[in-house]
């Protein structure tokens, strides 16, 4: 297999199906237009950032059933390389819809199916083989996996010397401190209940992050702030970076982008301060657009010139 100096995982995927109507109305035929249809999962969208920065990742993920194969093609005409993990259940679909009359954004996802034992131990396989420098472990996990599958994949990367991204929640990103992480991407919420608080005022923030450090969870720590920006944290640093003001069309996949907006920067040797601010630009450029098309590549880069 060829070796790749990122690779993201995806133990999650699905087809995201994303369309526009105008009213919503109980018990009434609601007509919609054309769908547009996006490959979609955390670490697959990552990938997919990656690339419209110029960038090169491997992109693994499940794939089951007829779904699975249009999620094939729809990630190979993005030119992104991939290596597919067969599975007995199908792959998921999401779906989106924008009331035209209110500009609502209504999402609603659905579960993955089942993973066999042997098919996580073929993702468990595959990712102990490739031992890429980065290594993106993104995105919600299937039923039936266990709390400690991503922790797994942590300590796979401690042993190869890979520096493992984490964007999930949960009690998966819990476990996942337990072993340890290069960065993680909380946002305040969930920050919060990795350190056992109800709740953090932003003055608050960087004691918390700086406490999952001390306590070996992760190296950085970037706290999402939403529209706010986000916070970088490490061991000795602290950067703020504000959002610049965007108009939003749709949040969809905005995480995702800011994660392969500093997975690509640190890939280049971006200082963190660049790191954090080529997440925000990716981040604030997906909202730029509709659906679940992440951003353009030239809005990225104009947000980023827009910090400096």
């Amino acid at each position: 297999m060829k070796a790749y100096d990122i690779v993201t995982l995806t133990v999650n995927p699905s087809i995201d199906k994303s369309t526009h109507f105008s009213g919503l109305v109980p018990e009434q035929k609601i007509r919609c237009q054309t769908p547009l249809f996006d490959a979609g999962g955390g670490g697959i969208n990552v990938s997919k950032a990656i690339a419209r920065l110029g960038g090169t990742s491997l992109a693994v993920f499940t794939s089951g059933g007829a779904i699975g194969a249009m999620l094939e093609d729809l990630i190979q005409k993005e030119s992104v390389p991939f290596e597919a993990i067969a599975t007995q259940s199908w792959t998921r679909e999401n779906f989106i819809a924008v009331d035209d009359n209110t500009n609502s954004q209504y999402r609603f996802g659905f579960t993955g199916g089942v993973l066999t034992t042997a098919e996580s131990n073929k993702i468990i396989a595959t990712i102990f083989e490739l031992q890429p420098k980065f290594l993106v472990a993104s995105g919600s996990l299937n039923e039936g996996l266990s709390d400690d599958f991503y922790q797994k994949i942590a300590a796979i990367a401690q042993k190869s010397n890979s520096k493992l991204i984490v964007d999930t929640s949960g009690e998966a990103l819990k476990k996942v401190l337990e072993t340890g992480a290069y960065l993680i991407k909380p946002n305040v919420g969930e920050l919060a209940k990795l350190v056992g608080v109800a709740h953090l005022e932003m003055e608050e923030v960087n004691d918390a992050a700086k406490q999952i450090i001390a306590n070996g969870g992760a190296e950085i720590v970037v706290v999402s702030l939403g529209p706010q920006g986000a916070i970088l944290v490490t061991k000795d640093d602290y950067e703020f970076v504000p959002a610049p003001n965007v108009a939003k069309k749709s949040t969809v996949g905005a995480g995702d982008s800011m994660v392969g907006g500093m997975v690509w920067a640190l890939s280049q040797n971006k200082s963190l301060k660049e790191v954090i601010r080529w997440g925000v630009a990716c981040g604030s450029a997906a909202t730029m657009n509709e659906g679940t098309q992440l951003f353009k590549g030239a809005d990225a880069q104009r947000l980023f010139e827009w910090f400096k």
